[in-house]
């Protein structure tokens, strides 16, 4: 017998549902389901990872790609095939809230400190900041970071504070480390590419090229002032670097920050 499907999470339902090709039509239509259609929606639209869209949609990320696949299949076959597309069905449920913490609706930066101001939409929810940590300042190299400390919030406050060792974990280590906290948000200094990479893959939030007391970092974040670097970069082996600090957008090579 087969396994029932996982009812997909859906943000809201659309507010077009059908698009008619203009001109000749072949007369056909294809359905794109309501839960194809956030898929699309997610990750075209959104730019979340595969992994950001199956924790938002509650379902699993090889899931998320075999909708994603289907959904992309049908939208081609309108486009190019002149078929009227409908938007219609599927197996889904409206969120109730509890995507919170997942939620990156209108997270999306339209300059340097809209992903701050978005904080202020999660207050209702709970998450988990890291911040890479040394003597109570944000540690400039991520890849190297003896240290986290990490903060859980609610409603917008901090409710607990705790210092946790890496134990020695390299650069590729430290985004699964991260993730097996469950931390939604990483704030740290430099940081290479690949590291990057392996954080979104994570869905973990990342605001880069900060210092200062750690502390204060995080209250500036919650607090949606949070100055931090989208496009910072790190390499231990370029210039920039003064009494191990990278200054700004170091360049990258195979043996930086991103633990190639």
């Amino acid at each position: 017998m087969a396994r029932p499907s996982r009812c997909r999470r859906i943000c809201t339902e659309p507010a077009y549902d059908s698009f008619s090709p203009e001109g000749i039509s072949c007369g056909e239509r294809v359905v794109l389901t309501v839960d194809e259609y956030e898929v699309i929606r997610l990750i075209d639209l959104e730019k979340l990872t595969h992994e950001q869209c199956a924790r938002q949609m509650d379902i699993s990320r090889t899931t998320v790609t075999e909708v994603y696949e289907a959904a992309r299949g049908k939208i081609a076959d309108s486009i190019v095939h002149g078929k009227l597309l409908l938007i219609a069905g599927g197996n889904y449920r409206l969120c109730d809230g509890s995507a919170v913490r997942y939620c990156r609706k209108n997270c999306r930066k339209t300059d340097g400190m809209a992903q701050n101001q978005a904080v202020r939409a999660k207050g209702a929810g709970e998450m988990r900041i890291a911040v890479t940590f040394e003597n109570g300042e944000v540690f400039q190299h991520f890849g190297h970071t003896g240290q986290f400390k990490i903060y859980d919030v609610e409603d917008g406050q901090i409710t607990r504070e705790q210092v946790i060792d890496t134990n020695g974990s390299g650069h590729g280590a430290l985004s699964g480390f991260l993730g097996g906290m469950e931390v939604d948000t990483l704030i740290c200094g430099g940081i290479g590419y690949g590291a990057k990479v392996a954080l979104a893959e994570a869905g973990i939030e990342l605001y880069g090229g900060v210092s200062g007391q750690a502390d204060d970092a995080v209250k500036t974040f919650l607090a949606g002032n949070l100055d931090y670097n989208p496009d910072i970069q790190c390499s231990h082996h370029d210039h920039g670097h003064q009494e191990g600090h990278c200054q700004g957008h170091c360049g990258e090579d195979k043996h930086g920050c991103a633990g190639n």
